[in-house]
């Protein structure tokens, strides 16, 4: 089974549990992938680790990836963003292979975008800071363009902070004008990057969501394909997608 290492935050950890779901092509129920879920949002807060030096939720996600392991997780995936800053800690010492969302997300942008494009990251304030997607969008050919100023403090972040507090249909009129500002600068698709993103954008249903990549479904799609990989034979592989 794969565990999950969510919490971060509930309605997210949810969400990626829905995708799940959804991604599997499915006849009846021992085709589903099994999941092993910690929803845990104890964990302590990742933008202000990152940003203000903050307690450090390494301690916590490390309790957590082993707690899951112990119970029996094959694999592990973590549906938020942010938390990927300490992907490398969660690497170091780990029996089984740990998905990344970075990688799954950066995947899926072959369907919507060529090499050398422009593309669009929607985050936290840490995750952007931090430069989480940045190298391996890099590494595979992309320029990165990031919200501005005003855009984040106006758009971005209140978005991310109402889907957080349970009103995500508030929040889908932020998030589509934040993508369409990053659309209206040439790039060519919209990283998600934070995953109570796509939960704002499908509140309103917006159509913009053709143009973005779902990190919350990339994820997703990648757990599916490493489980129905993984059907009657193991792997022991430490990489992300």
């Amino acid at each position: 089974m794969i565990g999950v290492l969510g919490g971060m935050g509930p309605l997210a950890t949810l969400d990626f549990f829905s995708k799940v779901i959804s991604a599997t092509h499915a006849k009846e129920d021992a085709d589903h992938v099994p999941i092993l879920m910690q929803s845990d949002p104890r964990i302590a807060p990742r933008p202000a680790a990152i940003l203000n030096g903050g307690r450090s939720p390494l301690p916590e996600l490390l309790a957590g990836r082993d707690r899951l392991i112990s119970a029996g997780a094959m694999a592990l995936a973590m549906p938020c963003n942010t938390a990927h800053f300490w992907y490398p800690d969660l690497l170091k010492g780990c029996a089984v292979p740990f998905l990344s969302i970075v990688d799954a997300s950066v995947n899926q942008l072959t369907l919507l975008a060529d090499a050398g494009s422009k593309i669009g990251v929607i985050g936290t304030r840490a995750t952007l800071a931090a430069q989480i997607f940045d190298p391996v969008l890099r590494r595979a050919g992309y320029t990165v363009v990031l919200p501005d100023e005003i855009a984040m403090s106006t758009l971005v972040l209140p978005g991310i902070e109402r889907v957080k507090a349970g009103d995500a249909l508030s929040a889908g009129k932020l998030i589509e004008k934040a993508v369409e500002s990053l659309l209206n600068q040439g790039v060519s698709a919209v990283i998600l990057a934070c995953t109570e993103t796509p939960l704002a954008l499908d509140a309103i249903q917006s159509p913009l969501r053709m143009q973005c990549v779902d990190s919350t479904a990339a994820l997703a799609t990648a757990c599916v394909a490493w489980w129905q990989s993984q059907k009657g034979g193991t792997n022991d592989q430490r990489s992300g997608v």
